[in-house]
């Protein structure tokens, strides 16, 4: 670099002057324009990535919509069990229910307390193993017997969630209740959700209703075989009625499914159904008879005594007027639903000339004009077939309904029994009614699950019958297990016409018994 020179201006102001070397200024030059494209490059890499992140933001926006069904379904069985379970919905569900117990007459207690507890068995000698001498041995003495007061006391006791928590299968109950609800909802959802047929089997979101209801299936199947056979629960003659009628299920099952089934219900199996499938439904139809005859025992011994058929006219024992009348209302329509699918009865509700106004021939009889008069009347088989699954759903739901107040005829049962002997005779002996009390109070969420599992199950199989074989067409794992999808609507729907008829055939002769004094509470 030279060294620079002065000079002046004609302003008379003074400038340097410097020179630069010609391979300095090169090099100067080769800097900015290197900074110039890497600042170019930087630009053109910044938009790269902004465009790649729009378009997986847009891929990601696409993937949503594509699976926005799955989505609405897991995210609202989430919000169903989490709300549950902090609210604690199936305790609540049976909050203000009445149970009756007795005092707590220990000696090492101070006064009377009520408790729930075993009763003793210290000093308790049964009948059968005194001697003819002491069974004749009377005293007739005009000494006052000494009668303990406190044993001719009761108390009432509001059950709320300190007192249900401690039942024997309330963990149970509270998963079982939400599952169900939880399937339920997912099934509903699935009704009302736009699911096109031409987006698959996971794009449409009918597998998670499926699975939850076969879940759910599962877990009452397994409930309802521990609970049937629990030590204590119930009566050994009732139990042996329950495999019997689970035996007489399953024969039943293996000699009308699938043909002979149209001469008793008035219900067609479209897809042929043989071998394995057969066996199972029939297993299926066992177990439910099985299951489902100790629930039914239990639930026409509550109508019985709610709606005061014993004439006892004890307020707390028998319900009101509006309870009494969803007992009745529970009965009826239970029984009303179960006729609509009996074959003779069904076909008093169907147009027999519908076909003929679509163009059909119908067969000419000697009745002439009234038998034509009379055909014209009813539904057409389309909307009678809608109409029995509306009507399906519809007890199913109410039995929910009539669920307390079964429960609370449930309880009572146990103060009739204590009121019974405690004027059965001037020394009462009310051990066996304090061991009723207790096993009622104990075993209360157990009566429970068998009261809720006849509607879940009919609610559970009525939902699968609804869902649109299309959605699993283009599955091929069903189309290997199932002969099609369709079979699996039928059975759904046939098994919960099934539970309904079961339902109303057991409770009917339990109440018949009842009326012709064969059966009696006590």
């Amino acid at each position: 670099m030279e060294p620079s020179r002065r000079h002046s201006t004609p302003e008379g102001h003074v400038q340097e002057t410097v020179r630069v070397e010609p391979h300095i200024l090169e090099y100067n030059i080769g800097i900015v324009e290197t900074l110039g494209s890497n600042v170019f490059n930087l630009n053109k890499s910044e938009g790269w990535v902004g465009k790649e992140s729009r378009k997986r933001a847009t891929t990601m926006l696409q993937l949503v919509v594509l699976y926005k069904n799955p989505l609405l379904h897991t995210s609202l069985s989430l919000l169903l069990a989490v709300t549950f379970a902090f609210f604690k919905f199936p305790i609540l569900f049976l909050h203000g229910l009445q149970t009756y117990i007795h005092p707590d007459s220990q000696p090492q207690s101070n006064g009377l307390r009520a408790a729930i507890r075993r009763p003793s068995t210290d000093a308790y000698q049964p009948l059968s193993s005194k001697t003819a001498a002491e069974l004749k041995k009377r005293n007739k003495s005009k000494d006052k017997v000494d009668f303990d007061e406190n044993n001719a006391q009761i108390f009432r006791l509001r059950l709320d969630q300190g007192h249900l928590q401690s039942r024997l299968f309330v963990d149970q109950y509270c998963v079982a209740f939400t599952l169900s609800f939880a399937a339920l909802s997912s099934l509903l959802l699935h009704r009302f959700l736009d699911s096109p047929k031409d987006h698959g089997f996971f794009a449409n979101g009918a597998f998670v209703p499926v699975l939850l209801s076969i879940l759910s299936l599962y877990m009452w199947g397994t409930l309802l075989v521990k609970i049937t056979f629990e030590r204590s629960a119930s009566r050994r003659s009732e139990k042996q009625l329950s495999v019997v009628f689970g035996v007489l299920g399953l024969f039943l099952g293996l000699l009308l499914v699938p043909e002979g089934v149209s001469m008793v219900l008035d219900f067609r199996f479209v897809v042929p159904v043989d071998g394995f499938w057969r066996v199972f439904i029939a297993a299926l139809m066992g177990c439910l008879a099985g299951f489902l005859f100790i629930p039914a025992f239990r639930s026409a011994r509550c109508f019985w005594l709610g709606t005061d058929q014993i004439r006892c006219n004890l307020s707390m024992i028998t319900c009101g007027w509006f309870t009494r009348m969803i007992l009745y209302a529970n009965q009826v329509f239970v029984m009303f639903v179960a006729l609509l699918w009996i074959t003779p009865l069904a076909e008093i509700f169907v147009n027999k000339n519908y076909s003929s106004s679509k163009g059909g021939n119908v067969k000419k009889s000697g009745f002439g004009e009234a038998e034509k008069l009379l055909g014209n009347v009813g539904f057409s088989p389309s909307d009678f077939d809608s109409f029995r699954q509306w009507c399906l759903l519809g007890s199913g739901l109410l039995q929910i309904v009539a669920l307390r107040p079964n429960l609370q005829m449930y309880l009572n049962e146990a103060l009739l029994s204590w009121y019974q002997r405690l004027h059965a005779s001037k020394v009462p002996d009310l051990d066996y009614s304090r061991a009723k009390m207790f096993l009622h109070n104990h075993y209360l969420c157990l009566v429970v699950l068998q009261f809720l599992a006849p509607s879940m199950l009919v609610l559970l199989f009525l939902g699968l019958s609804q869902i649109d074989s299309l959605s699993f067409g283009n599955f091929p794992l069903l189309s290997d297990l199932l002969p099609s999808f369709a079979f699996f609507k039928e059975a759904a729907l046939f098994l919960a016409c099934w539970v309904t008829f079961l339902w109303a055939l057991f409770s009917s002769v339990i109440l018949m018994l009842h009326r012709h004094c064969i059966l009696y509470v006590s």
